[in-house]
């Protein structure tokens, strides 16, 4: 079974899965715009409060925008959702990391919202734009 079969939502799956894993694409930006809390035995957990980004089209004609993100943390939600009881490892892709922005590696069963970081220079984010990738542990 391939790693695509884990996922639903797959925007063009020949592109997302021509490497090593599988690709996956943003779907929502999300600004954290109020702290959230965290406590010791979880009673006193709270989101973060949080503020979904529009896009802008360059073009009226064009079928997607782009978030312009300023220097900071955002929350980045995916097209793709995950349903498997193995751990697979979601890293950030390299045009990601080569543009100083990243995000953790998590070991995941399914997607959460993940903390990407955008450098002093801020970031140009077009929506489906591959961020991340889901590999087998093992890879």
């Amino acid at each position: 079974m391939s790693l695509a079969d884990h996922l639903t939502g797959i925007v063009h799956e020949p592109t997302q899965t021509g490497g090593a894993g599988v690709d996956l694409t943003v779907d929502a930006v999300h600004a954290v715009t109020g702290p959230g809390a965290i406590d010791f035995g979880g009673g006193e957990l709270e989101a973060a409060e949080t503020t979904a980004l529009d896009t802008v089209k360059n073009d009226p004609d064009d079928d997607y925008g782009w978030w312009t993100l300023s220097p900071g943390t955002y929350l980045v939600e995916y097209n793709e959702s995950l349903d498997t009881d193995d751990p697979l490892v979601l890293q950030p892709r390299d045009a990601l990391v080569e543009q100083g922005a990243s995000h953790p590696t998590l070991h995941v069963t399914d997607l959460p919202r993940v903390p990407v970081s955008v450098p002093e220079a801020g970031l140009h984010l077009k929506e489906n734009a591959r961020v991340s990738t889901l590999v087998a542990p093992d890879a």
